[in-house]
């Protein structure tokens, strides 16, 4: 596993976003809202990886309180899996709690899927299968 991307919610993605790519000097990889999931999500080049800013589409959304007041905060860190099915597979048999059993569509067709953080020390892990529709680094 690789990291494929930490992700960031955010209030005001805008100010958010010229912060990292005016002031930290990152490349905006891509924009696009996942309806499903409630988010604007950003994409951030970071190396070999990516940062992630996340706006949520409504305020009274569970990611919107997770963030609360603050401007910012860290949401998840995302491990890019050549096989997300065997991952989730191998995790359940090590008695992991899965928030997702089955893979889901994230941002650019990827396959997702969540680990509870009450099996990973508190952090939320998701697992991302890249569809290769990710614009090139």
């Amino acid at each position: 596993m690789t990291i494929d991307h930490v992700a960031i919610v955010v209030k005001d993605l805008d100010a958010t976003l010229r912060f990292y790519t005016e002031t930290l000097g990152f490349q905006e990889l891509y924009r696009e809202v996942i309806y499903d999931q409630g988010v604007e999500a950003v994409g951030l080049k970071a190396g070999d990886s990516c940062v992630e800013l996340l706006l949520p589409l409504d305020e009274a959304s569970p990611i919107a309180r997770y963030r609360g007041d603050s401007p910012t905060k860290l949401h998840h860190t995302a491990y890019r899996v050549a096989d997300i099915e065997a991952a989730l597979r191998s995790l359940k048999e090590k008695n992991v709690a899965l928030i997702d059993e089955r893979p889901r569509r994230g941002a650019h067709g990827n396959s997702i899927a969540f680990l509870h953080p009450k099996s990973t020390g508190g952090v939320l892990i998701e697992l991302c299968q890249p569809s290769g529709a990710r614009p090139a680094d």
